[in-house]
Order: C-alpha cells, then structure tokens, then sequence
C-alpha cells in the first residue's frame, strides 16, 4: 500500500488535481495513449481537433518533491521535454496542425531562474514541427509578459476578462505574424457577457491582427456548467441574465460572425443581449435599498468585540465552566441512508414539512444521545437537516438562485452544484435557531450553533460580477450576524462560523493578498462582533498553508479556531506557536477522512504534541473536520478513544485551572 497523493485546488478555482510527487530519480512517460485515441475519435467524426496539454514548466510549478527530498524541481525539466517532444511528434503524425499547451503559471510570482526555463523549453518543443498556442488564463502576466511574448511558438492566448489591462501590451509586444487569441468570455463565471462592449474590442484587434486573430473562452469551460436547457425550474427573469458553457460558445460564434459579416447579420441577438443585461442592471431583485442603508451605516466597532480576548475569555469560562482540554466535534455527524431518504423524500413531497421535521428532530436526538454517552464536553446537534455547508444557507437567503442541473467538476467524478448570488444579500428569517434551541432544550451540555460564514459562502458560490466581491461579501456577513444574534437570544452560549475557504479566497500574486485579507477578516468580524463577552465564537479552517497568513487568522479574533491538523502530525501547530497566537485553539487530533480508527495511545502523542506548544489551558480537543461522511459505529468508536485520551491527559499533566 502507498499514501494517497495531496490534492489542492486549482490555481484560485474550485477544481482540485492530485499533485505529483517528485524525486532526482523520477523518470517520465508518455501514458496519454487516451489522448490520441480522443483525437483520432474527433477526426473520424469530421473534426479538425487542437489537442490541449498542460505545459511543462506549469507541470514542474505545481508539482513537489517528495518528503525528505532537496533538489530542485526545475532540475528535471531536461527530463521531460523528450516525453513532450514524443507527445507532439504522435499528434503530428496523427495530422494534428495546432496543440494548445497551457501555462497557467505565467499569472503567479516567478523567480528568474523559472521565467529562464521558458525559452529553453519551448525551443525544444517547437522543434517538433506543430504550430503551438500557448495559453495563459487566470490572471495578468505581469512581469512574465514579455517572456510569454517572445517564445517560439505560432500564437498566444491570453485571458482578456481576467487580465483585460494587458491586452494593449500584448498587441506592442507579440510579434505581428503570430495568432493572437483572445479570451473574451467569462470561462469562470455564470453570466451572459455583453455582446456589444465584447464587440467593440475585437473590432479595434481586428483592425491590426485580421485573420490572425482567434476568439475564445477566457480559459477551460469546466468551471461552469453545462447547459441552461436544462434549467426548467430556474426563474426565468434570472436564467434570462446567464450564460452556462453551451451558451457561450454560442456568444463566441456570434462574435465571429459578427466580426466576419457585421454586426447587422446577427442584430436580434445583439439587441436582445443588450435588453437582458440591462434589465438585470435595473433590476429590484438585484439591489435592495435596506442592505445599501445597512452597509452605509456600518461602523468600526461594528467589526469588533466590546472587550479584548483576555477579558472575554474570562467570562465565557465562568459561564461555561469546562475542564481543561475540553472535548467537542467540528459540527456535522453521519448522514445517514434514512438522513439522505427522508431529504429525497420530502424535496419529492412523499414527506409533508411536519414528518420531515419529526425524522430531523429523531435524528438530533440520536446525536445529542450519543454525544452524552461518549462523554463529549461541547456538543452539536449533528446537522442532519442540512444537504450541503453553503447550499443550506443560500436557500434560506434572499439574492441567492439554484439550479437543477448546474453541476460542475470538483475532482474525479465529485461533481458540485454552487448556488448563484444575483443580488443583494439579506436573511428574511432565522435559519438555524429552531434547531439548534431544540438540540439545546435535550441536553444540560453546551451546545454549539453552527453556521457558514461569510468569506466560504462567497467562495463556493457563482458570485454576482457588477460589484465588488468584498461588498456580497460584506452583505453576507450581515445576514450571518442576524443569525449569530438570534442565537445568542435564544440562550446558545458557543457559536461556530466555518471558514474552511478563508485562505482559498487569496490572489493568486502576493502583493494582493494583504488587500483581500483585510476585508475577509472584517467580514468575519461584522458577522461575529455583535455578541456579549460571555457568548464564544468558534470558527474552523480546514487543512492548508496557515504560516503566511497567521496575522489575519489573528484579527478574525475569533475565540476559538479549530484546524486540521493531524495529517501534518500537528507541524503546522508551530507556525500558530511561533506567531504566538493568542486566542484558543483546537489542533485536529484525528484524520475523519478514512474510515481508519485512532487508538487513544495514538491520540494521546498528538496532543502531548499539541501541548508542547499551545497554553495547555487554551487547547480544545476535536477531530480534523465534520463527520458527515463517516459511518456511525467508527464514529463512535474513534470519539470514544478522543474523549479518553483528553482524559489522560488531564490525569497525567499538571494541571492549569480554566
């Protein structure tokens, strides 16, 4: 058996890869024997196919060498390039005449001697005898431009939506034989683009580029979904404002046909264009004068606790009274078969809203029972009512859409349906109070409400493009802190606001970062300030590069955060430790993405890791992540050997009084 490789996302979309692991011994292969087979299929259907390869320096980029090992990744770049040679002289022979070879890197921070690496590179490559395109998308190249202008390859591609300020030194610098492609729609985003200002554009290239100018998606279509036809639920007045994959390759043909026979040929189309994207402009639906006034009247202590942490910290343990190393859960437990049936059949109306409800309390109660019987300190109420973290929410929502059929890839065959944002944010109703007042009426225990918060809403969401993200993201955060104020009415002492996409939310260039922290922290801060001293807020981050943004953990001021961390072996504990982090903290003390037990022996050396560099007095224990995906008797199992080695541990340590 072998460990599983790491998986990230993609650059700053939702799409994740597995990434390679390297060694000075690692050799390569051509293993793409379903990619001539593709090509072949296209041409016998009377296709004329451009092959798309992921270039060999973004290949390398993204790769890392394997634990223990030091060299550089660069080093095995003379390796490669004959595997790519091989690649491209099959296609040649196969009768392909253009290979797109992408190099989405060239929108990150690189260091010389990787911007060198180019020109080598794709010397090797264009001795092949394709003609190449070589394709950036994501974001602005920056100070890679003039590389990417310069290479030996038959034409560029670059991401005019993302990078759109680039366009006219593109056209200074690329040489006036080569293809330009433009990206011009939105390959990322949900929404019709307009036609008309697109139009525009390419008509001011085409006076200098002629035919050898291309027009494109500004990168990959598995972003968004497949097609609005089949949207048969969707409102109408909103379906009528987006543009899934379908649909804008339909807007790239028209913009060729426009450019090639002018714009009369295709004048409805245009027109009608033009009618959709201004009534969405003007549209009620969209802004909501109460959430402008909200926003407006936002003050500075709106974004901050009445008191310190020290000072709340001593509060919320009077009033909380638990022992050192207490014991909690991230918040969801098994959805179970009867869970997922008893959803189906209520969204199918073979459930009335009162049966279902009946199921969802039984099933509270089972979890709050269990969690007494295991010995948990803080506990939750299991959030089987819940389908999905951020789905649940926006359904409850005002400016929130959902579709019945926009899936898009998230790894493998994980397919995800994001909710849309098409206006104004605002929280008609509670959402989770009922609930959680119910889970909390079962037991004497703390019970933690549970909720999104604002920045993962945002990121795992089609966002709505005619305003600042920081600014949905704002409003968001405003519905959340109603929410987080009617449970604290209702007498819930502990609320957690999950942040599991915090850090996913960074530019992808450094020198930008610092900006999106400063409104993400203060988002979070809107949605979590307006609580008493005594009432303590918990967020969660899941697994992720923590070190070079731990001072914006830190202005979250949240009271509690909770991290996973025991697939790193609680190393990026030392990062919080050096940082000397100040509020409290809860290290993951067991992975929850296998089936695989812990024995308490094992959890134990965890938390004596833990304890070595976090105040024993502000140190919780809980596993990695949420248990939704678990079955229950490992679930029960692997809590039970928790709650004991926190036990130990207090038995064992000398004792700081909470």
């Amino acid at each position: 058996s072998t460990w599983a490789l790491e998986m990230t996302k993609w650059f700053d979309t939702n799409y994740h890869y597995l990434v390679p692991e390297l060694t000075p011994e690692t050799t390569f292969h051509t293993g793409v024997e379903w990619l001539f087979e593709e090509v072949a299929e296209a041409q016998a259907a009377g296709f004329n196919p451009k092959p798309v390869l992921i270039g060999p320096l973004t290949f390398l980029f993204l790769s890392k060498e394997k634990s223990g090992q030091s060299f550089g990744r660069l080093d095995l770049l003379d390796q490669l390039l004959p595997v790519y040679g091989e690649i491209l002289a099959r296609l040649k022979k196969q009768g392909v005449e253009w290979v797109e070879i992408d190099e989405p890197i060239l929108s990150l921070d690189l260091s010389p001697e990787w911007r060198q690496a180019f020109e080598r590179a794709y010397h090797a490559l264009n001795s092949a005898g394709l003609r190449i395109l070589l394709a950036n998308y994501f974001g602005p190249m920056r100070d890679n431009l003039l590389v990417a202008t310069k290479l030996p390859v038959a034409g560029l591609h670059v991401d005019a939506v993302r990078a759109s300020e680039e366009l006219a030194t593109v056209i200074d610098w690329l040489p006036a034989h080569k293809i330009l492609s433009v990206g011009i729609i939105d390959g990322r985003n949900i929404w019709k683009a307009s036609l008309g200002a697109a139009l525009e554009r390419l008509r001011g290239l085409q006076a200098k580029w002629g035919d050898r100018l291309w027009i494109s998606p500004s990168c990959s279509l598995l972003h968004v979904p497949v097609s609005l036809a089949a949207e048969t639920r969707l409102d109408a007045e909103i379906k009528n404002w987006l543009a899934f994959a379908d649909e804008k390759l339909a807007e790239v043909s028209l913009l060729k046909t426009a450019l090639n026979q002018g714009r009369e040929t295709v004048a409805k189309t245009f027109d009608d264009n033009a009618v959709a994207l201004e009534a969405r402009h003007h549209s009620k639906r969209v802004h909501n004068e109460k959430v402008a006034a909200r926003i407006a009247a936002l003050r500075d202590e709106d974004a901050r606790r009445a008191s310190p942490f020290p000072v709340r910290q001593q509060a919320q343990r009077a009033r909380l009274n638990l022992p050192v190393y207490p014991t909690t859960t991230i918040g969801s437990f098994p959805q179970t078969p009867e869970i997922r049936a008893a959803r189906a059949q209520f969204k199918k109306g073979a459930l009335d809203e009162a049966q279902y409800r009946l199921v969802m309390r039984h099933e509270i109660e089972l979890a709050v029972r269990k969690q007494e019987a295991l010995g948990l300190d803080v506990l939750v109420h299991g959030e089987a009512e819940r389908n999905d973290m951020v789905e649940y929410f926006g359904e409850q929502l005002e400016g929130f859409a959902f579709t019945q059929n926009g899936w898009v890839q998230s790894y493998g065959s994980r397919c995800v349906k994001p909710p849309i944002i098409y206006g104004d944010v605002s929280r008609p109703a509670p959402m989770t109070v009922d609930w959680t007042s119910y889970a909390q009426s079962l037991t004497a225990k703390p019970m933690k409400g549970m909720l999104t918060g604002p920045v993962t809403i945002l990121q795992w969401s089609f966002v709505r493009d005619d305003q600042p993200r920081s600014l949905t993201c704002l409003q968001i955060a405003l519905a959340v802190r109603d929410e987080v104020l009617d449970l604290e009415k209702a007498g819930i002492a502990i609320i957690q606001i999950d942040e599991p996409a915090y850090r996913e939310g960074l530019p992808l260039r450094k020198s930008e970062w610092q900006k999106y922290l400063d409104w993400a922290s203060r988002a979070f801060r809107v949605s979590a300030s307006g609580v008493q001293d005594d009432t303590q807020i918990h967020t969660h981050m899941c697994y992720a590069e923590f070190n070079d943004i731990l001072p914006a953990i830190a202005a979250m001021d949240a009271d509690v955060i909770t991290i996973e961390t025991s697939r790193s072996d609680m190393e990026l504990l030392r990062g919080f430790a050096e940082f000397n982090y100040p509020n409290e903290i809860g290290p993951g003390v067991y992975d929850i993405h296998s089936p695989r037990v812990p024995d308490v022996a094992e959890i134990l050396r965890l938390l004596k890791k833990a304890a070595a560099v976090v105040k024993q007095e502000n140190l919780w224990v809980n596993p990695d992540c949420g248990l939704k995906t678990r079955g229950w008797p490992e679930t029960e199992v692997a809590l039970r050997n928790m709650v004991e080695a926190a036990r130990q541990m207090r038995q064992s340590e000398p004792i700081v009084p909470r």
